[in-house]
C-alpha cells in the first residue's frame, strides 16, 4: 500500500464531462474503501441520476446539493446564490477538517468563483490549507489561473461537438 498524498485536481473547460469525471474518480475511490463527499455549489432542487447512485452506495459516498440552480444574468437571485455558496464553502471547510472524508469534490465551485458568489481568495486559502492527505477535486468551467496553479492535476474538457447544437435536448442518463 502506498502512502496517501492528497492531490488537488481541477476539471475545467467548455466541454461536457467535468462533473462526470469527478464522479468517476469518486467511485474509484469508494471502490478502494475510501469515503467520498461531494458538495454541489450550483446544482440544487433537481434530481440528477448521481443522487440515486449515491443513495445506493451508502454513507461512504455522499452528495449534498447546496446551490440554488444555475446562475443566470439575473441579479435578483444573486443574494440567495451567495448565501448558499457561502454555506457550501463553510461546509467544505468543516468537513475537510473533520477527518471523516478521504476525498472531497467541490462540484461547480469554479462557476461560483467566476460569478462572484464565492470569493476567489477564500477558495485559494481553502485549497492551500486543506489536510495533507485529503484529495480535493474542483469542477466547473473557467477555473481561475490561481486555482490552476494550486492544482496537482488539471484536465480541460474541450467541446468539439455537442447534440444541443443540433437541437437535441438534455438526455436522461447523459446530462442528468
Amino acid at each position: 500500500m502506498c502512502e496517501t498524498q492528497g492531490l488537488v485536481i481541477v476539471n475545467t473547460g467548455n466541454g461536457k464531462g467535468k462533473t462526470t469525471a469527478a464522479l468517476g474518480i469518486g467511485m474509484r475511490a469508494w471502490g478502494q474503501g475510501m469515503r467520498v463527499l461531494i458538495l454541489q455549489f450550483i446544482k440544487g432542487h433537481w434530481k440528477y441520476g448521481e443522487l440515486n447512485t449515491a443513495e445506493q452506495l451508502g454513507p461512504r459516498f455522499v452528495i449534498r446539493q447546496m446551490g440554488e440552480g444555475f446562475v443566470s444574468g439575473s441579479k435578483a437571485k444573486t443574494g440567495e446564490h451567495q448565501r448558499c455558496a457561502q454555506q457550501a464553502l463553510s461546509a467544505a471547510k468543516e468537513e475537510a477538517d473533520s477527518g471523516k472524508w478521504d476525498m472531497l469534490i467541490l462540484d461547480e465551485i469554479n462557476y461560483a468563483v467566476k460569478f462572484g458568489i464565492v470569493p476567489l481568495q477564500a477558495v485559494v486559502e481553502f485549497v492551500s490549507d486543506k489536510p495533507e492527505n485529503l484529495h480535493l477535486i474542483l469542477t466547473g468551467r473557467d477555473a481561475d489561473p490561481k486555482l490552476l496553479e494550486a492544482a496537482d492535476l488539471v484536465t480541460e474538457m474541450c467541446e468539439i461537438k455537442h447534440p444541443y447544437k443540433k437541437g437535441i435536448k438534455a438526455q436522461r442518463g447523459i446530462e442528468f
